[in-house]
């Protein structure tokens, strides 16, 4: 087992002082920092990026080959962070604890600490870990504008505004795996440079904002249902997630039941629980978000739209459309064009 004390001022810091002990090269790249192992310690890497008011990311993508602690200590540098782990899992404790909260994949923890106390992160060896922690110092992201903690639920709001770091807290979520479809969206940016780091920030809103409203639903007492286990809604989102990438399969509550061996109402419960809708009202949704998404190109009429995504009526489609979005599918496809045309001929 390795352990390494990190006494920084910075993020930045947390990155050298790891490499101080585990080796590897730091490369900096429009002000995103990795450290990248291939050694005898590790493989794969660390990321550090800033953004505006506070905010940060430090994420892993990493195989330790011993266990690893790393020992936080909470100086001036002590934000409130936001852990989630899309792959693998780790252990917290604080250093007055002499006992490890273990929290598994798809799974989150919320923390801060007391000045000049210590957090302790273990990160177990041989295990594929994909952690993303969202880092933000509560003095200067205070500072911004638009920010309303005031908003927030008592104990969050109290964490907060704990600008003097005078509280330790600690908050270990359950199942979260709407969560994890933000992580898969942050890895299949490509872009570069600015846009990179816009589209990057604008996700990691996306997943602060699911950490806030996980933690609003502890404050209210509402749990997971009580009737699927976490293997039966990992099964649930499995198939949600196919129904996202092939709509147009004429999909029924009958079907999915007799494929995924789970019973009509626990389908409902599960799609309900993780996307807010019926197994009916999910498939419509997501081949009204297709259909909208092909009516942007000119390759298909709005026939050709309808028929390829799995409706079969276009009188239904262009109702429900208009319910939706408030626009015909006729209205909305020539917009989609002029806008298209305009951009062709400014290029």
């Amino acid at each position: 087992m390795i352990e390494i004390e990190i006494v920084a001022d910075g993020p930045k810091d947390t990155l050298r002082q790891i490499q101080e002990v585990l080796g590897g090269n730091l490369n900096e790249t429009s002000n995103e920092y990795k450290l990248v192992f291939e050694n005898e310690y590790a493989k794969g890497s660390i990321q550090y990026l800033p953004f505006d008011w506070g905010v940060n990311l430090l994420s892993f993508d990493i195989t330790f080959s011993q266990d690893v602690i790393l020992k936080i200590k909470a100086n001036d540098f002590n934000p409130l962070r936001f852990i989630y782990s899309y792959n693998g899992d780790f252990k917290h404790r604080f250093g007055i604890n002499n006992e490890e909260k273990l929290v598994e994949q798809f799974h989150s923890l919320i923390y801060t600490n007391k000045t000049g106390g210590y957090n302790y992160i273990h990160f177990p060896k041989e295990k594929k870990l994909e952690i993303i922690s969202i880092q933000i110092v509560r003095k200067n992201f205070l500072k911004k504008r638009t920010t309303n903690v005031s908003s927030l639920n008592n104990r969050l709001h109290e964490v907060f505004v704990d600008t003097d770091h005078e509280n330790r807290f600690a908050h270990y979520g359950a199942l979260n795996l709407r969560m994890s479809d933000y992580i898969k969206k942050l890895k299949k940016i490509k872009s570069k440079g600015m846009v990179r780091i816009l589209k990057i920030e604008s996700i990691l809103y996306d997943i602060l904002s699911l950490h806030i409203e996980q933690h609003n639903k502890f404050q209210r007492g509402v749990q997971l249902p009580t009737t699927l286990s976490k293997t039966e809604l990992k099964h649930i989102r499995k198939f949600g997630t196919k129904i996202i990438k092939d709509p147009s399969f004429n999909y029924s509550l009958e079907q999915l039941s007799a494929e995924t061996g789970l019973s009509q109402a626990k389908l409902q419960e599960g799609f309900k629980f993780l996307y807010k809708r019926t197994v009916t009202e999910f498939v419509r949704h997501i081949r009204l978000e297709a259909a909208r998404e092909l009516m942007r190109s000119a390759d298909l009429n709005v026939s050709q739209v309808v028929y390829s995504i799995g409706f079969t009526s276009r009188s239904y489609f262009s109702k429900i459309f208009k319910e939706k979005y408030g626009i015909t599918p006729n209205a909305y496809r020539k917009n989609a064009l002029n806008n298209l045309m305009t951009e062709v001929s400014a290029a």
